[in-house]
C-alpha cells in the first residue's frame, strides 16, 4: 500500500489507530526527552513493523497514527507485534515515565479524499483506541471473527460499548501482552499482595489509621467503606478483582476507616467529618499534590466531600454504588424503618453463620452471589470490624447529605450505579450525577451492590473506569 491512492474512492479497509498513553503528562515533565523518545521509536520500530505488514501511515496525530491496511490479519499481526516489543524496549524504564500506546483496529468503509481516509470505518477504529487498555490492542466483532481462527492469540470479550459519537453500541474485543512491563519474568507484578506496604498515620484527632500502597504508575487514592481490611481483602472474591484491576497500571492507595481493619478499633468519634479527615490525613502521608478519587457506596460522600474542601488536589471523581443522602435524609418513613432493621440485624447477627442473618445481609449486599462468595462475605464482616462499631458507622453514614454542595464540585466525574441496587438505590446515583456540574452517569445492569467479577456489569465497569481515567490522563 505504498503507493498514492486514487481519491474520492470508498473502499472496504483495515484501519489502526494509535495513541500515546498520558502523552501531555510525559511531556510536561520532559517534553524534548519524551519527543526524541517517540521519534525513535517511531524509526526503530513502529514504522518498520507497519512496512513489514505492508500497512500505509495515513498520517500522524502528534502522539498518534492513523494506518491503514488492506488484510485485517495484517492489521492485527501488526498491532501485537508492536505492543509486544514496546513491552520489551520500556522494561527498564520506570513506570512513571514509561511510554505505552493504546492500539485500536477496526474493518470498515472508508472514503478516500487527498491521501487522507474518513468514514465510520475510522471513527469506530478511534472510539476502540480511546477505550483500549494501556499497552493493548481493541478490536472490533468484525475484526475478531476474520481473525479469530487465522491468529494463535486470545482476545478477551468486552461485550458491546457506549462510545462517543457513534449511535449504536460496538461490540469489542481486547488483546493484552502476556508480560507487560510491570509484570515481567522475575519481576512482581503490580497487584500482588506481598508488595504492598502497610503503614501508619495519625488523625488530628489522634486516631491510628492504617493506609497501604500497591501498583506502579499514577496514583489512584480509594475512599474507605465500613467493610474494609487492608490484609484480608486481598483474599476475598468480595475486594480482590477490583484492587488487582486498579493496580495494574496505578499506583493504588487505599486505607482501613476509623473502626474497621488495622486502624484504631476503639475511637471517640464515628462521623463523615472524621471520615473525610481521615482521608485528609492519608493523602497527607503519603504526599499526593494531584490525582483521581474513588468512591465506593459509603466512600463516594467522602469523596465529594473531600474533592468540594480540596479542589486543587483532585483531578476526578469515580463514583460507584454511591448516595448523596443517608437514609434518614431521604424524606420517606420506610427509611428510617429500614434503618432500624438495620442496626437490628447488625446488633444481633454481624459476622452470623445463622442464615437468616447471612440472608439479611447478602440480599442487600449481593443477592446474586454464590454460596462461596456468600462464606466470604460473612468472614469480611467479621474481619472487618465489630458490631457496635458496625452499627455506629451505620448511623453515621445514615445522616450524610451532600447535596448542597455537589453542585459546587466541578472535576469530572464518573458516577455509575446498578439499576437494581438493593442496597443503595438507583435514584441516589442519579441524583449525585444530576448535581455535579460535570458528570457522566453510567447505569449498569445487575441486582449487586458489591459488584463481582462474574456478573456481566463487572466488564462495562472496568472499560467505563479505565477509559476516565485515561482522560484525565491525557
Amino acid at each position: 500500500m505504498s503507493s498514492t491512492p486514487n481519491e474520492n474512492e470508498r473502499r472496504l479497509a483495515a484501519v489502526l489507530v494509535t495513541d500515546m498513553v498520558g502523552f501531555s503528562r510525559l511531556t510536561e515533565i520532559d517534553e524534548q526527552g519524551t519527543l526524541d523518545r517517540m521519534r525513535d521509536q517511531r524509526v526503530d520500530l513502529i514504522d518498520p513493523l507497519i512496512k513489514q505488514h505492508h500497512g500505509r501511515i495515513v498520517k500522524t496525530t502528534g502522539d498518534g497514527l492513523l494506518t491503514e491496511f488492506v488484510s485485517v490479519v495484517d492489521a492485527v499481526e501488526c498491532a501485537i507485534a508492536i505492543q509486544e516489543s514496546m513491552v520489551v524496549r520500556e522494561a527498564a524504564t520506570s513506570a512513571d515515565s514509561r511510554i505505552q500506546y493504546r492500539i485500536g483496529v477496526n474493518l470498515g468503509d472508508v472514503v478516500v479524499e487527498e491521501g487522507d481516509i474518513f468514514g465510520d470505518g475510522v471513527n469506530i477504529a478511534a472510539r476502540l483506541e480511546g477505550i483500549c487498555r494501556p499497552g493493548g490492542v481493541c478490536v472490533s466483532d468484525v475484526v475478531y471473527q476474520s481473525v479469530e481462527h487465522r491468529l494463535h492469540t486470545k482476545f478477551r470479550d468486552l461485550g458491546p460499548q457506549s462510545v462517543k459519537n457513534i449511535s449504536r453500541a460496538i461490540h469489542a474485543w481486547q488483546w493484552e501482552p502476556t508480560h507487560s512491563p510491570d509484570v515481567l519474568p522475575d519481576a512482581p507484578q503490580a497487584w500482588d499482595p506481598d508488595t504492598q506496604e502497610i503503614k501508619f498515620a495519625t488523625s488530628a484527632d489522634g486516631v491510628t489509621i492504617a493506609y497501604a500502597s500497591v501498583g506502579s504508575g499514577p496514583p489512584l487514592v480509594k475512599a474507605p467503606n465500613w467493610m474494609n481490611h487492608l490484609q484480608y481483602d486481598w483474599k476475598s472474591p468480595v475486594w480482590r478483582h477490583l484492587m488487582q484491576e486498579l493496580s495494574r497500571s496505578r499506583t493504588l492507595v487505599r486505607f482501613d476507616q476509623r473502626g474497621t481493619g488495622l486502624s484504631d478499633r476503639e475511637v471517640d468519634e464515628i462521623s463523615h467529618e472524621a471520615f473525610v479527615h481521615d482521608l485528609e490525613t492519608v493523602i497527607d502521608a503519603v504526599g499526593l499534590e494531584r490525582f483521581p478519587l474513588l468512591g465506593i457506596s459509603q466512600g463516594c460522600a467522602i469523596s465529594v466531600r473531600y474533592a468540594y474542601q480540596n479542589p486543587d488536589k483532585v483531578s476526578g471523581l469515580i463514583l460507584y454504588g454511591g448516595y448523596a443522602q443517608g437514609e434518614s435524609n431521604r424524606g420517606a418513613t420506610e427509611s428510617d424503618d429500614l434503618l432500624e432493621a438495620k442496626l437490628a440485624i447488625i446488633r444481633h447477627g454481624w459476622g452470623s453463620d445463622d442464615p437468616a442473618f447471612r440472608q439479611f445481609f447478602t440480599n442487600g449486599f449481593m443477592p446474586e452471589a454464590t454460596p462461596d462468595q456468600m462464606k466470604w462475605f460473612n468472614d469480611l464482616q467479621r474481619m472487618s470490624t465489630e458490631p457496635e462499631m458496625a452499627m455506629r458507622i451505620q448511623r453515621a453514614n445514615s445522616q450524610v447529605d451532600v447535596t448542597d454542595i455537589l453542585p459546587n464540585v466541578d472535576v469530572p466525574a464518573l458516577v455509575l450505579h446498578v439499576r437494581e441496587d438493593g442496597q443503595v438505590p438507583f435514584e441516589q446515583g442519579r441524583l449525585m450525577a444530576s448535581l455535579l456540574p460535570n458528570a457522566r452517569f453510567v447505569p449498569l445492569e445487575g441486582r449487586n451492590h458489591l459488584m463481582l467479577e462474574d456478573e456481566p456489569a463487572w466488564t462495562r465497569f472496568v472499560a467505563e473506569v479505565q477509559g476516565f481515567l485515561r482522560e484525565l490522563d491525557d
